[in-house]
């Protein structure tokens, strides 16, 4: 039996708190609304919650885990369907791909800083500071030079 997950991209906001779920004769097919855009940044994140990527395309990417394996795919639309096999578990599987979100979201935080970082200055600030807080977010504080 398998598992197939339709990953929903929305601009902003995080994993729905709650899927829907679609059963069939040859699988069970949950939808999770997720932010993931963009494929490098999806290995990356694939890699960061311990499973390896076997395959990569422009629109699919195959990731194994201990006792687990999926298959992401992207259609014309932009929207990535994972179809997990090894397991029937539907909750394993939403569980799975919230973590990858969460990884996902910390590689986009990661880019996001290393580009403030680089263009302030041309933008004609100076980083003044950089905290880390509790809830894994970062507070930059930017001075305008004058």
């Amino acid at each position: 039996m398998s598992v197939s997950l339709i990953l929903l991209p929305i601009a902003i906001g995080a994993v729905a708190k709650a899927a829907a779920t679609h059963s069939s004769p040859a699988a069970t097919t949950c939808t999770v609304s997720t932010r993931l855009r963009d494929p490098r940044l999806l290995v990356l994140a694939l890699g960061d919650t311990g499973g390896r990527v076997t395959a990569t395309g422009p629109d699919s990417i195959d990731v194994e885990w201990a006792e687990l394996a999926a298959q992401l795919s992207r259609d014309g639309d932009g929207i990535w369907q994972a179809h997990f096999t090894g397991t029937a578990d539907e909750q394993r599987c939403i569980a799975s791909i919230m973590t990858v979100d969460a990884a996902y979201g910390r590689r986009v935080q990661a880019e996001v800083l290393h580009k403030v970082r680089e263009r302030a200055p041309r933008a004609g600030m100076t980083l003044v500071s950089e905290t880390a807080n509790n809830d894994a977010s970062v507070t930059v504080v930017l001075e305008v030079n004058r």
